[in-house]
């Protein structure tokens, strides 16, 4: 095998590093990856890493960035999985939105089976709380702002496609990418939650309350509740499908053809 190039070292040393966030989880932070420590996992001395980088801060800000950028799936993936079949199935808009809440619950909580998803619910918490110190670096700050935005086109496209399937259009002046951005500073905060050990509300609604009947995740009662300030039905004559009445939790809403 050839000698490595720099970048060809930089990508391993910033590659071992990541690995280490992964497997340590997000409280460790880039602080507690030590340089020397990547190296001795790579295999390769001192020198090759203080060709690269001034210091070891050096490192832990391009690390930090790396890590902010790697994706290891769509950002709405999950979401789309979640709620697919039901929605082939002309499920109800309540179910859609309890199925795709509760998926980004137990994404944020890691409680998840398949160890793929467990490694992207990882590195999605990992982002995120790095995203939080993001004015540690300007660099730091540009990578979350793009993945920011990245996300946000995203789960626009996806949110359009669930309107497009059960009729509805933004309120105006309003636009898919406010309902979005909306989602997405509520999706995150509940994340951050989860990250604190905070663990999330869960209601059995009975058919006298005033909550629809059924299990809802406060998240999931936070999204009806966008959904029905921002959108509406295209038809005029037509019921909303997350509307508090008159539709019942046994009315099933057709998606639009």
């Amino acid at each position: 095998m050839g000698r490595r190039t720099g970048d060809e070292t930089r990508a391993l040393l910033l590659r071992v590093g990541m690995q280490m966030l992964l497997e340590r989880g997000v409280s460790a932070g880039v602080q507690h990856i030590r340089l020397q420590e990547v190296l001795r996992r790579a295999g390769l001395t001192t020198g090759a890493a203080y060709r690269l980088w001034a210091d070891q801060n050096d490192y832990q800000r391009d690390l930090a960035v790396a890590m902010v950028r790697l994706r290891l799936s769509s950002p709405a993936d999950y979401a789309r999985v979640a709620v697919d079949k039901l929605i082939a199935d002309g499920a109800r808009g309540d179910d859609i939105i309890r199925a795709a809440a509760e998926a980004h619950v137990r994404t944020s909580a890691i409680d998840v089976t398949d160890p793929t998803d467990a490694v992207d619910a990882q590195q999605f918490l990992i982002a995120l709380a790095l995203r939080t110190t993001a004015d540690t670096w300007p660099e730091l700050k540009e990578a979350s702002r793009q993945r920011h935005h990245e996300s946000i086109a995203a789960f626009a496209e996806f949110y359009a496609y669930l309107m497009e399937a059960y009729g509805l259009r933004m309120k105006t002046p309003l636009m898919v990418t406010d309902f979005t951005e909306a989602m997405a500073a509520m999706g995150e905060g509940f994340a951050v939650r989860a990250m604190e050990g905070l663990e999330h509300p869960v209601y059995h609604a009975a058919e006298d309350d005033d909550v629809p009947t059924g299990e809802w995740t406060l998240f999931a009662l936070g999204v009806r509740a966008l959904v029905n300030e921002f959108m509406t039905p295209i038809d005029a004559t037509a019921r909303m499908p997350f509307a508090d009445a008159p539709v019942t939790p046994e009315t099933p809403i057709a998606p639009a053809p």
